[in-house]
């Protein structure tokens, strides 16, 4: 059985089972009053706001914003998956798993935007993947994508049937992006901290560049993004969405 390590205790450091919350010292300051107290109580308040009260409005908003944009969003969303099923008569909606929050799987829905046969000749594809590092796959004028499925992705219409996660739980409006099994396979420790939180429906590097972003650098944002959410953090990356996805830079 393996053991916790043990590290030296420093010298003035609390003894093991006491709570700096529920035991505050009780000496005074050598600067007068007790402004330990006060820092204690601050660091317990702003712990309370982050684990407590900050999760409770960011999935009212959540749940606020999906229901707003889903009669918003649906008619365009409708309208293109219809287009896809008279393409080429194939199934209007791409269902995929992928990895959530804690590495727990969950159905990801899509606007169909490539040929039935698009899994069968993306293993030849392969080697034309413009991100260098292997781990997602990016490709610039994709022959699998049909026209109605340019345009789909062109304005990420084709992500609005995830509304739907949103409403779940799966996912949230602002975090990063959800990965396939198999990129997560291939994360680094550093990468696997995007697993932290809840996915999103769009993100920090969404709106920096998108697919022309390298893998690194998309973790990168997803890091410093993790490292200063907060619910202002989320309104202004869902604000700065609307010109990215306008402008359509990245999205291919």
């Amino acid at each position: 059985m393996t053991m916790p390590l043990s590290l030296p205790r420093q010298q003035g450091a609390p003894r093991p089972g006491l709570s700096l919350v529920s035991a505050p010292p009780t000496h005074a300051s050598p600067h007068g009053g007790r402004p330990s107290w006060v820092r204690l109580h601050l660091l317990r308040f702003r712990w309370l706001l982050a684990t407590r009260v900050e999760p409770l409005v960011k999935r009212a908003l959540d749940v606020m914003g999906a229901l707003v944009l889903a009669p918003v969003l649906g008619p365009p969303a409708l309208l293109a998956a219809v287009l896809v099923k008279l393409t080429d008569g194939g199934p209007m909606l791409y269902w995929q798993k992928r990895v959530g929050r804690d590495g727990r799987l969950f159905d990801f829905p899509k606007i169909r935007s490539m040929r039935l046969d698009a899994e069968r000749q993306g293993r030849r594809l392969r080697k034309r993947n413009h991100h260098a590092s292997g781990v997602t796959f990016k490709m610039r004028n994709d022959p699998r994508i049909t026209w109605i499925g340019r345009i789909a992705r062109r304005l990420s219409i084709d992500e609005i049937p995830q509304l739907w996660c949103v409403l779940a739980g799966d996912m949230s409006l602002v975090g990063p992006r959800p990965a396939l099994p198999s990129e997560v396979r291939r994360y680094t420790s550093a990468d696997r901290r995007r697993l932290d939180v809840t996915p999103g429906l769009t993100c920090l590097w969404q709106v920096k560049g998108r697919g022309d972003l390298p893998f690194d650098k998309q973790v990168q944002l997803d890091r410093d993004y993790i490292s200063s959410r907060g619910v202002m953090t989320d309104l202004k990356i869902l604000l700065a969405t609307v010109p990215a996805v306008l402008t359509g830079k990245g999205a291919y």
